[in-house]
């Protein structure tokens, strides 16, 4: 018995695209675990496939290694891969239920730690990895550039609200966050100086209300 037009097709064909978008998130998960704990170079597609649990030629179908790479830190750094408005996802529309100015250093803090603890690894690979590829190289100044738009996007929404500070050039204040909060930060505060992740995120949010916010708007130390 075959299909009456209409019936049948269309849900099957949504059948397979659910199947694909969860073959796709579990091979660019493996690729954040793997190049994220081996590296770029030394992770294989043949690893790539075992840590997902599909076949090698599944894995091939979305590469090249670089573009698993691309897809791994859009995963790992925004939660979704591409481009999306930060207000759309759970921690934007959290940001958008605060009334207190402190309580948005505090949640900044509490946020970075919570993004870059998982993804420096991840982040770190990704930068070396880009260094003498100009593919790579190249993906890696639009992604600070995305971070970037990503940050003044949030700080307009401050600034609307009355909390930013005024004595310092708007483009300024998106730099100092962008520094505060960027991987490297936490590697060197964390990885490197031996600080905890308690004092890392206390510094976070401490800076924050300190060098972003206006006077008066400061967590509690």
């Amino acid at each position: 018995m075959t299909d009456s037009p209409g019936r049948g097709r269309p849900y099957r064909s949504e059948l397979r695209q659910e199947q694909a978008a969860r073959t796709r998130l579990r091979v660019v998960q493996a690729a954040v675990r793997l190049f994220g704990r081996d590296g770029y170079r030394a992770t294989t597609f043949t690893q790539l496939a075992k840590e997902a649990g599909v076949s090698v030629k599944t894995v091939q179908e979305h590469g090249p290694k670089a573009d698993l790479l691309q897809a791994a830190v859009e995963l790992a750094s925004f939660g979704v891969e591409g481009e999306t408005d930060f207000f759309a996802t759970d921690l934007g529309r959290a940001v958008l239920q605060i009334r207190d100015p402190g309580e948005l250093a505090v949640m900044v803090g509490e946020a970075m730690l919570a993004i870059n603890t998982p993804s420096a690894g991840l982040w770190m690979t990704f930068v070396a990895a880009a260094q003498g590829d100009a593919e790579l190289s190249g993906y890696h100044a639009r992604m600070l550039a995305l971070i970037r738009g990503q940050v003044q996007h949030v700080l307009d929404y401050v600034n609307d609200q009355g909390w930013l500070r005024r004595d310092v050039p708007f483009d300024d204040l998106v730099e100092a966050f962008c520094v505060v909060t960027c991987i490297e930060t936490f590697v060197r505060f964390v990885h490197h100086d031996g600080k905890s992740p308690d004092q890392y995120k206390a510094f976070v949010a401490r800076t924050i209300g300190e060098s972003i916010l206006a006077s008066g708007t400061r967590p509690m130390p």
